[in-house]
């Protein structure tokens, strides 16, 4: 890098890309003063060059020729925002070969291909930055890598996805149906045309991973990883909790477990007094607990524009001052070596679980399967339901006996 400027090319000119090239440009004072050396973006790379969007780029800044960007030597930094994994991977490996260090939105190939990645970088001489591949504008990354390093990490989660917590948010406020709250969610921007890897809690899974990778250095195949969305959540399930005195959220957890970390992914009631339970619309939350810190809490926006282009051009000014380097050769993240293995089975997990099971049961016939006082067990126009003592989900689903096909089996925080 050169010691009085920093050039950047920004790969992939689509919302983030854009929200990128303004803070590159608007900020370009305050960027070069935290930076200790001017940053300044030299290419903005895209196949389209003729769309409106919404900034000025200095003359010959737009190409749609990446080789020749990744020819130039004055090039330090790539900021690579093509989504996917299969010509993401591609595009990686060739800034990488260039021997450009690179800054990364890109969950989904970090989760699918980052040991590979991360053994190209150092084999080159590079570092990886990805704050904004998980929680968006939230500095997860930053803390659990940075701030919290004293810590042995004990749990890390929270709600990652933005539109499964609108979708939550709108049935439980509204009394909407889950289909009527994602045509919603579609009509304002906040779900894709295809919300499968959204509502499904494969986006969430793909993150976890990635924090899994921080937190506890497990190279886990993010597939494995026990997940559940928010797509078969009835409006029933959520009335039920309310009565009980719970929110249900889409939480992903990692967490100590007793030989290893345990790893889920799933709607998961949490009490009406904890701060995840006050988390609403598209906003994201994630909480660490490290054992000599405690629970650390962070919410903010964890998709958008803005919000992720802050965390992006973070990356690139601590890239550009030499801090991203120390951080990438100290954690080791990815290394050479890790085999990716299945994530633990949270089967044998004990924890309690809220179970509903339909209006012909009755708060007797309830309290004796899962074996609580009849006190506790609520019944309301949703059905009869209860909070069990800690056990695993197995006992649970074996008390019910045949019934468990048409109970929902939901875990609590």
């Amino acid at each position: 890098m050169s010691n009085e400027t920093i050039d950047v090319a920004v790969v992939g000119l689509g919302t983030i890309g854009t929200g990128v090239a303004k803070l590159l440009l608007n900020n370009h004072a305050t960027n070069s003063r935290h930076a200790g050396r001017e940053v300044k973006m030299r290419y903005g790379v895209d196949l389209d060059l003729d769309r409106d969007r919404g900034v000025t780029f200095p003359g010959g800044t737009l190409t749609d020729d990446l080789d020749a960007v990744l020819a130039d030597p004055d090039v330090d930094i790539v900021v690579q925002l093509i989504g996917g994994t299969s010509a993401a991977r591609n595009i990686m490996l060739k800034v990488l070969d260039a021997g450009k260090d690179v800054v990364t939105a890109n969950k989904a190939l970090l989760a699918a291909h980052g040991a590979e990645l991360f053994q190209r970088a150092r084999e080159r001489g590079c570092c990886i930055s990805f704050e904004a591949a998980v929680a968006g504008g939230i500095p997860v990354i930053a803390s659990i890598s940075e701030s919290l390093t004293a810590n042995r990490i004990e749990s890390v989660g929270g709600i990652l996805n933005g539109t499964c917590n609108f979708i939550i948010t709108q049935m439980q406020e509204h009394g909407s149906d889950y289909s009527d709250v994602l045509l919603k969610a579609q009509e304002l921007g906040y779900a894709e045309a295809d919300p499968t890897l959204d509502v499904n809690g494969s986006d969430t899974a793909q993150k976890l991973a990635i924090l899994a990778q921080l937190a506890f250095e497990l190279h886990v195949d993010w597939e494995t990883i026990p997940r559940k969305g928010v797509d078969e959540l009835a409006l029933q399930d959520i009335q039920m909790a309310d009565a009980l005195g719970y929110r249900i959220k889409l939480l992903a957890t990692a967490a100590i477990g007793e030989s290893e970390p345990v790893l889920s992914v799933s709607p998961t009631l949490v009490c009406k007094d904890e701060p995840l339970a006050s988390v609403s619309g598209a906003f994201n939350a994630v909480q660490i607990v490290g054992d000599a810190v405690g629970p650390v809490f962070y919410q903010g926006y964890g998709a958008g524009e803005m919000p992720t282009a802050s965390a992006v051009v973070s990356d690139v000014i601590a890239t550009a001052c030499g801090r991203a380097a120390l951080t990438f050769d100290r954690m080791r993240l990815w290394s050479a070596g890790d085999e990716k293995v299945s994530a633990p089975s949270v089967e044998d997990a004990s924890v309690r679980w809220f179970v509903r099971v339909p209006g012909e049961f009755t708060c007797e016939s309830l309290a004796e399967a899962i074996v609580v006082d009849t006190d506790s067990v609520c019944e309301c126009d949703a059905g009869v339901g209860a909070i069990s003592e800690p056990c695993t989900r197995r006992e649970i689903e074996t008390r019910l006996g045949n019934l468990s096909d048409s109970v929902t089996i939901l875990p609590v925080l």
